[in-house]
């Protein structure tokens, strides 16, 4: 058998039906917004790679902190002989875990959205570890899984605090479809950003380089070129707010003033008034308390607590038929 495979569940022109679905629901609504997965095109990724690289973005340091010191910890914990990684992009900080879980561990299951990352990442896995077999799929997560026929225990991760960018019901329906894929003995590794003083998570999403700003603005560069629209990037601030009763980060385009953006593949016409805001991003921020909760409602029990050395980020284990572990 091939140590690579990989499964396509979307349909080629998914992607461009998504796109705009959603910036037709969110431009003709009030307040506009747009969801964050359409920064994601090859400029973005590239964009969010220098955030993570940025002195004011700590979580991914964090959790790269946290991984390294505990995926022995985790892969003892576990057992794991199936390693699922949702929104897996890179692969890059997994390495950690697949490195900890092997020789035991008979598959890695990447899930992603792009083909190309995962083919990448793929490559580069097994160009250092030719003993992993991995099979990746094509799939959107948010959308209901089939995994492939791996052998159990499984360990589903989703890392880098991706579930904040989620609003609570959208969190439940996750948590609900990730406990369907669970069964005895399986568990899920959660990555998620803590509740911490203003200044800190206002600077994080809002860089003194202004690559934030750029990864922000860039969802317009992706409308104009998938649907031929004519947003100007330069007519919008970039805008980040800490909302302390949702304790979670904002962050919103600003019209600079009146202005109307064209979408001629959607014959739409969007006004915008001057100052008017448009959500493109909320990352929720949590407390371990409100994790419990989140993933008992969805019938998971958290296991294992871990934070990085300052408490900024966590990572937490929760299992399904067999109670606490460790």
């Amino acid at each position: 058998m091939s140590p690579f495979q990989l499964t396509r569940t979307l349909a080629p022109d998914a992607a461009g039906a998504d796109l705009r679905a959603d910036v037709l629901h969110g431009l003709t609504r009030s307040p506009k917004e747009l969801p964050p997965k359409w920064f994601y095109d090859a400029r973005g990724s590239e964009l969010f790679e220098e955030i993570t690289r940025l002195p004011e973005y700590y979580p991914t340091r964090a959790e790269r902190e946290i991984l390294a010191a505990r995926a022995p910890e985790i892969a003892a914990a576990t057992g794991a002989r199936t390693l699922v990684e949702l929104g897996s992009g890179s692969s890059e900080k997994t390495r950690f875990l697949i490195d900890a879980l092997l020789p035991g561990l008979d598959a890695y299951v990447p899930v992603d959205v792009s083909e190309s990352a995962l083919t990448g990442a793929a490559e580069s896995l097994l160009a250092d570890r030719p003993e992993l077999s991995v099979h990746a799929l094509v799939a959107d997560f948010t959308r209901g899984l089939a995994l492939p026929g791996t052998p159990g225990p499984r360990l589903v991760a989703f890392l880098g605090g991706t579930i904040g960018n989620l609003l609570p019901a959208e969190r439940g329906a996750f948590l609900r479809s990730v406990r369907s894929l669970l069964t005895p003995g399986d568990a899920l590794l959660l990555g998620t950003d803590l509740v911490k003083d203003e200044a800190t998570l206002v600077a994080a999403y809002d860089d003194g380089a202004g690559v934030t700003a750029a990864f922000n603005k860039n969802v317009l560069s992706v409308i104009d070129r998938e649907l031929g629209a004519d947003a100007d990037p330069a007519a919008f601030d970039h805008v980040a707010v800490w909302d302390a009763d949702r304790e979670w980060i904002e962050m919103r385009l600003r019209a600079r003033r009146a202005l109307t953006v064209k979408i001629p593949e959607l014959d739409l016409v969007v006004p915008f008034a001057a100052g008017e805001e448009m959500r493109t991003e909320v990352s929720a921020k949590f407390r371990q308390a409100g994790v419990r909760e989140e993933l008992a409602a969805a019938d998971l029990e958290l296991a294992r607590w871990w934070t990085d050395d300052e408490g900024r980020f966590a990572l937490s284990l929760a299992t399904v038929g067999r109670g606490a572990v460790g």
